[in-house]
């Protein structure tokens, strides 16, 4: 179960930020097994100065087009699979949005099955009792 946050530069139309969301969906459910009804994300504009972002890292350049997405998901996956999510994301948001690849930046934040409730104050994910 990915809880997915996206956060941008306010500006951008409803229907861009609904792509966003749904390509990075897209994404996860090709190629790290993500079931397609499950989907839970937060998609967060923010105004001018509310993104405090320096201007290059590792000699990647961000335009103020920046998009942060930050995957929360149970851990497990290869790196071969995350690298494969990485790019896929980066080159759909171009093909799709016109977003250029460097103003992509995805964190995955890996946890145990455990850390998930669902509703209804319930451990969905728990291991049986043995």
């Amino acid at each position: 179960m990915p809880l997915v946050r996206i956060d941008l530069a306010a500006g951008k139309s409803e229907q861009y930020r609904h792509e966003l969301g749904e390509i990075v969906h897209q994404a996860m459910t090709e190629l790290i097994g993500v079931p397609v009804d499950d989907k839970f994300q937060i998609v967060t504009e923010h105004p001018p100065g509310g993104l405090n972002i320096t201007p290059s890292y590792l000699g990647i350049a961000y335009s103020s087009d920046i998009v942060l997405i930050q995957i929360t998901l149970n851990e497990g996956r290869t790196v071969e699979l995350k690298k494969a999510l990485y790019q896929r994301i980066a080159e759909t948001l171009q093909a799709d949005l016109g977003l250029s690849p460097e103003d992509v930046l995805i964190s995955l934040v890996e946890v145990r099955k455990e850390n998930w409730s669902f509703g209804n104050g319930e451990m969905q994910y728990a291991p049986a009792p043995v």
